[in-house]
């Protein structure tokens, strides 16, 4: 992990590159697969001076660690059962593999601190607090859900615990992300914005537009790229001219990284020191976390454009199975805890599901309770079979 040039060593940098003659090229030939992650070569990089040497963590915050990335595991587990059941509708995207990076990034967060996320967004709700019985609710579609079951599994929302939206349009939550940062940094105070988005969300337009005015601003935000090696179905190399992805901050002169996304506790530093350089000096920073997905893009895909071989580097590269296996090394995880914890998050999950599947549905009347945050007068409320006029 390091950090983009300062500025004026960047404008050196920029005025000294030689132009180059535009010449014909083929198709890019694609890496063998995501495999394992591999920080980028950034000798000489400087540290920040904000870098702080944090103590060392304990044994109970790594196995704590542990048993939030096997909650999200088991509860994506979970969903991806309950979809073949016809319990869950609509399109349900899971973070199997990438629970690292999603318990790193928010050990990084305040309670007060504010993420927005796309639609790839379960186990950032349940490690930001939410809990497991109504974030499956809400993937059931039922009125006790985070989002009152109107939300489903795409559109998380929970304004007490600052999570403003999972969000199904790619790129559609990065210029809000600006606007939560903008309002922020208006009212004052130090919180921060996590903004969380794939790697396919680097090539729209509104990621580039809420960078730059994030750093013309000097907005309190975070922007999370995380990095799966795949838009859908399609190679990031086959998708960007530079796929380290993280590269990009330099374009508007703001610190940036890349981080191991399978190690939790990389992810968790390398989040702290991009959280607290945005709440200390009020500056955006863009972190890029490598994390290979375990499945294909949604639990319809079978990912049927991965070789053996690359299926094979995922299995190894699976950060639940690494995370026990580097404890149990350092004698902090024995067999007898590692099972007691499976057990524990398995009922918790499995008792998630018990109440989504007892919960109510939601009343039609309730359909447009949220569409305005306050009263609007004359607000249309007709459902598509209601009559236009009541006499």
């Amino acid at each position: 992990m390091a950090e983009t040039p300062t500025r004026s060593a960047a404008r050196s940098a920029g005025e000294a590159a030689p132009a180059r003659a535009r010449r014909s090229r083929g198709p890019r030939t694609p890496r063998p697969g995501p495999g394992l992650p591999q920080p980028p070569d950034t000798a000489g990089a400087e540290a920040p001076d904000t870098a702080v040497p944090a103590a060392p963590d304990t044994a109970g915050t790594l196995v704590g660690f542990y048993r939030q990335m096997l909650l999200v595991r088991r509860f994506e587990e979970r969903a991806a059962r309950a979809y073949t059941e016809a319990k869950i509708g609509g399109y349900c995207h899971l973070n199997l593999g990438e629970e690292a990076t999603v318990v790193g990034l928010m050990a990084a967060l305040r309670p007060t601190d504010y993420l927005f996320t796309n639609y790839r967004e379960h186990g950032y709700a349940l490690a930001k607090g939410i809990g497991a019985d109504r974030v499956m609710a809400e993937l059931y579609g039922r009125s006790t859900g985070v989002s009152k079951g109107w939300g489903g599994s795409m559109h998380l929302f929970d304004a007490e615990a600052r999570l403003l939206g999972g969000y199904g349009i790619v790129g559609g939550q990065v210029p809000l992300a600006a606007g939560a940062a903008l309002a922020v940094s208006y009212k004052g105070g130090d919180d921060v914005v996590m903004c969380q988005m794939g790697d396919g969300t680097t090539a729209i337009g509104g990621f580039h537009e809420a960078l730059n005015i994030a750093a013309l601003w000097d907005l309190p935000a975070v922007f999370v790229v995380v990095n799966n090696g795949l838009g859908m179905g399609t190679a990031v190399e086959r998708s960007a001219a530079e796929p380290e992805l993280w590269k990009r901050g330099a374009a508007y002169r703001m610190a940036s990284a890349r981080v191991d996304g399978t190690d939790v506790v990389a992810v968790r530093d390398a989040a702290r020191l991009a959280v607290e350089r945005a709440r200390s000096e009020s500056r955006p920073y863009l972190l890029e976390a490598v994390s290979p997905r375990l499945k294909g893009h949604s639990v319809v895909d079978p990912a049927r454009y991965r070789s053996k071989e690359e299926k094979d580097a995922l299995k190894d590269a699976d950060p639940v199975a690494r995370t026990a296996r580097r404890l149990a090394d350092a004698g902090i995880l024995s067999p007898e805890d590692r099972d007691r914890i499976d057990a524990e998050v398995t009922a918790e999950v499995e008792a998630a599901a018990a109440f989504a599947d007892a919960s109510p549905q939601p009343d039609v009347s309730t359909l447009f309770d949220y569409t305005y945050a306050t009263p609007v007068a004359g607000e249309q409320r007709r459902l598509p079979a209601d009559p236009v006029f009541r006499s």
